[in-house]
């Protein structure tokens, strides 16, 4: 089977899976109240899109510890884009994003909901919030429930906590920095733990854990899935400032106007003249960047060479993760699928 067509029928699958608990979920919270329809259509709008590459991470580990294919497993796959779902709904929060995937995002959707109230915006926000939370907790349902034996589950149920302790000291240390002066070595903490270890490393640990997967094949699973996950990260933050707004669904100056701690803009500070260094200081963290400004901190950035060194530390990240699959005996079906995964991850246009 094709890259394409192996990956749509897993995340054909992977939606189903999500479409059917969504809808059981949100029935029964409506059963409670049709007030609370707003955060109904919400958690739809939240578990709709994605390329599912989370569960498809948990999928292969899963299968490259050589288990066969599961309903039961993609179930539990599935699980790992409810935790996506709300870290986005989380990080779109804390970042006072206004779009993802060219929609409003949750906090913005839900001011309609609280236009009545006294603080509509303030309410918008804790509504949100509880979105998020609600689909975090919904991940440890479905993941729970998936239809594998307990003792497989127990095998990876540690493993929840790391996740869950790793991804908010990501968030965290993002807050934290930002707004400071940046520093690469921060801003790269900050994608491991943020990021990386919940996109690639913890998908992975987890599949394989189920599986009874050896601690040689776990630790080559970090070995991949940490830069790798890296990777996937620098190429997010290329896009969300040099790529089209149409294709990210996300606005470019979000990153410039949060003053957010990338290692885009890192190499950007550490490289710039000290002269074009005040001007950026200047345009971060401004609201009101309009298309001029936006212009002359690209026009900064390639003068500095930031974004040519964000593609070497992308190349690689892809080299070594292509490496640790050379070296590490799988069944050929997951290597050609773990590989293709690297590209998919790292080589995108949104």
């Amino acid at each position: 089977m094709s890259e394409g067509a192996w990956q749509a029928a897993l995340k054909a699958r992977v939606d189903q899976v999500l479409q059917h608990f969504v809808g059981q979920e949100t029935d029964a919270l409506l059963e409670i109240d049709v007030d609370l329809a707003p955060m109904a259509d919400q958690l739809h709008v939240a578990t709709a899109h994605g390329k599912r590459l989370r569960a498809a991470f948990c999928y292969w580990g899963w299968r490259a510890a050589g288990q066969p294919d599961s309903d039961a497993l993609v179930r539990a796959a599935a699980a790992m884009e409810l935790v996506h779902a709300a870290a986005v709904v989380h990080d779109d929060l804390i970042d006072h994003s206004a779009l993802r995937h060219g929609v409003p995002t949750a906090h913005m959707a839900l001011r309609s909901a609280t236009a009545a109230g006294p603080h509509p915006k303030a309410a918008a926000r804790s509504l949100a919030m509880l979105v998020g939370d609600l689909l975090m907790s919904w991940a440890g349902q479905l993941f729970a429930t998936c239809g594998l034996p307990g003792a497989y589950l127990s095998r990876a149920r540690p493993l929840w906590a790391v996740l869950a302790r790793e991804l908010l000291a990501g968030e965290c240390l993002e807050i934290l920095h930002t707004g400071a002066r940046p520093d690469t070595d921060a801003s790269l903490k900050v994608i491991r733990y943020k990021t990386a270890k919940y996109t690639v490393e913890h998908p992975l640990h987890i599949g394989g854990a189920l599986a009874g997967a050896s601690p040689g094949l776990r630790e080559a699973f970090s070995d991949y899935g940490l830069p790798l996950g890296e990777a996937f990260q620098l190429r997010d933050d290329l896009l969300g400032l040099f790529g089209d707004p149409e294709r990210t669904g996300k606005a470019n100056a979000d990153d410039i106007t949060a003053h957010r701690p990338t290692a885009l803009l890192a190499h950007t500070w550490h490289n710039a003249s000290p002269g074009a260094r005040r001007e950026l200081g200047q345009l971060l963290g401004s609201r009101d960047l309009d298309a001029e400004g936006l212009r002359r901190v690209r026009e900064i950035m390639h003068t500095a060479g930031a974004p040519a060194r964000i593609e070497h530390m992308i190349g690689e990240r892809i080299r070594i993760a292509a490496a640790v699959l050379d070296d590490t005996s799988l069944p050929a079906e997951a290597a050609r699928a773990l590989a293709d995964l690297a590209q998919m991850a790292t080589v995108r246009h949104h």
